[in-house]
């Protein structure tokens, strides 16, 4: 009488074990499922902006340089114009970069 006992348990146990590895196959599926999306190109790309865009500290910093960049160009031509002699122009690169520079540091403070 034990042995059929034993028998009937092991089956039991049997049994539960395999609708235990059935019902973690199925999860793990999901999880592929779920991460093979994720990782498709489109996807990959869409999640990156979103994360750009919604960083406030992104947008302020774009900004500033946005601000910066046309602050030195505008002044690089009010103060240069279009010349052709490449002494002018260097120099001008030059004072562009340094107010370019200057604003989007003051812009932070």
């Amino acid at each position: 009488m034990k042995k059929s006992n034993a028998t009937e348990n092991l089956s039991q146990m049997i049994l539960l074990l395999e609708q235990k590895k059935a019902a973690e196959f199925a999860s793990l599926h999901q999880h592929y499922l779920v991460i093979n999306e994720s990782i498709k190109p489109l996807n990959l790309i869409k999640s990156a902006l979103n994360k750009m865009t919604s960083s406030p500290d992104l947008k302020h910093n774009i900004l500033n340089t946005a601000i910066g960049l046309s602050t030195g160009y505008i002044s690089k031509k009010l103060l240069l114009g279009s010349t052709h002699n490449p002494i002018k122009r260097v120099l001008g690169t030059v004072f562009q970069f340094v107010v370019t520079n200057l604003v989007a540091k003051r812009i932070d403070n």
